[in-house]
């Protein structure tokens, strides 16, 4: 179990879900800001240890998955690990008029902050927004998950929409750190009518199940 301590920040009586989940955000973010570069290291080892061992991750033919930015639980290990057992990883990127699409991850070496304030990204082709539906599993990046299956993005909505392309029935798992996986009874996340919820939730610690897939 992480050693840091969940974050509840104090919101006003009558916030909206809007209110509540910026809060939340900005708490997050300050206390991911602690860790220091060798534990964020540590985590993302650990992070690629269980995530590689999930049934439908050692499984998948093709794996939908994100290169990580400073603070998120890192994802390189990881990507690095899937494609040296022979796995497609397709990666976000920013396309023309703020579009985003997938392209294919080849090595860390091409990874490259393509537009300020984006995550690093492929320089191979735009395959567009609908190959995500050629993942057989997606792994998602969240600032929190809830043991219900919600998920608490950065803000942009653009995981919300792009998860609107996945193919029905390939699971969609958030990668978080221990702490932030709120009980979804007692401290249930925020949500608006555009969020799309998650299935599993994996974190340097462990992974779960957090609700019943979608038919394929």
């Amino acid at each position: 179990m992480s050693s840091v301590a969940q974050p509840h920040p104090t919101v006003p009586a009558g916030a909206t879900e809007v209110d509540v989940k910026q809060a939340l955000r900005s708490a997050i973010r300050s206390t991911r800001s602690i860790r220091s570069p060798r534990v964020q290291a540590e985590v993302a080892e650990r992070l690629a240890k269980v995530t590689i061992m999930i049934p439908d991750v050692a499984q998948a033919s093709c794996v939908a998955l994100y290169a990580s930015r400073a603070g998120e639980p890192g994802t390189l290990p990881l990507i690095e690990q899937l494609v040296a057992k022979g796995k497609r990883v397709l990666l976000p990127v920013l396309g023309p008029s703020l579009e985003r699409g997938w392209a294919e991850f080849t090595d860390a070496e091409d990874l490259r902050e393509r537009a300020p304030g984006r995550p690093p990204e492929p320089s191979g082709p735009d395959l567009g927004a609908e190959a995500l539906a050629e993942a057989d599993v997606v792994l998602a990046p969240a600032l929190a998950v809830d043991t219900s299956g919600n998920r608490l993005g950065n803000g942009g909505g653009w995981y919300d929409r792009a998860l609107g392309h996945a193919r029905p029935g390939a699971p969609v798992i958030a990668l978080v750190h221990a702490e932030e996986i709120y009980d979804g009874e007692e401290h249930p996340l925020p949500v608006e009518p555009h969020d799309r919820p998650v299935d599993a939730v994996a974190t340097p610690e462990g992974w779960r199940w957090l609700r019943m897939r979608a038919a394929a």
